[in-house]
């Protein structure tokens, strides 16, 4: 059995989605953020050392990092599923938006995560306007242009195509999908992204996501 070590709130809840939609067995192994620091429990080190979900042990065998545990799942239950064949330029799509999702899209956005913090972090008063001003050079000279940039190509490709690799959803959508929702849940884009708020969505009104929302548990995006 595939067991699903699940951190609420979290990017995890992919792994999930990516289940439902193949109907494979699994279970799931929920773990609860600390409240104050709003980090992973340190019962999570017990199944990988370095503590962050998801984490999947499928028979005795632990698999970590998002786009690895969906290609081991996709060989091991997906039956061509959710995967374009190899060679096609769907398949070219799809392996570019595979590690698109965590190896440009994610940082920024996590990057952004952070620095909003810095100005809302306990400090004197007179160090406010400081940090504001730090925090304002981040996003001025480097994390507007760059979120910028990333979001009008997605929303370029999605003028094109209803899914990333194609006419059929794929497990590059299922991987995209947490940078999407994460860059919407701030507030960013708007009417100014249409297509990308279109895919939105599409692929959250699919019965597997709403199954995995059940599953997962509380899922509220990065703040």
């Amino acid at each position: 059995m595939l067991t699903v070590h699940h951190l609420e709130n979290s990017r995890s809840q992919r792994i999930l989605w990516l289940l439902e939609e193949l109907g494979a067995p699994y279970e799931v192994k929920r773990y609860e953020r600390n409240k104050q620091t709003n980090l992973a429990p340190p019962e999570l080190m017990n199944v990988h050392p370095l503590g962050k979900s998801p984490v999947i042990d499928d028979n005795g065998k632990i698999f970590a990092e998002t786009g690895a545990m969906i290609e081991h799942i996709l060989d091991a239950y997906g039956h061509g599923k959710f995967r374009p064949a190899p060679g096609t330029p769907a398949f070219d799509q799809y392996r570019y938006w595979m590690y698109a999702a965590e190896g440009t899209y994610m940082p920024p956005l996590v990057f952004t995560l952070f620095v909003n913090r810095i100005e809302t972090a306990p400090m004197p008063f007179f160090a406010k306007p400081i940090a504001k001003k730090i925090a304002n050079s981040i996003r001025e000279g480097y994390l507007n242009h760059t979120m910028k940039a990333q979001y009008d190509f997605l929303e370029a490709t999605l003028s094109n195509t209803p899914w990333l690799a194609g006419d059929d959803i794929t497990a590059a959508d299922i991987i995209m999908s947490f940078p999407v929702e994460a860059f919407s849940a701030r507030g960013a884009g708007g009417d100014a992204y249409p297509n990308i708020a279109a895919y939105r969505m599409r692929f959250q009104a699919r019965p597997a996501y709403a199954r995995a929302l059940e599953r997962g548990g509380p899922y509220a995006l990065m703040g």
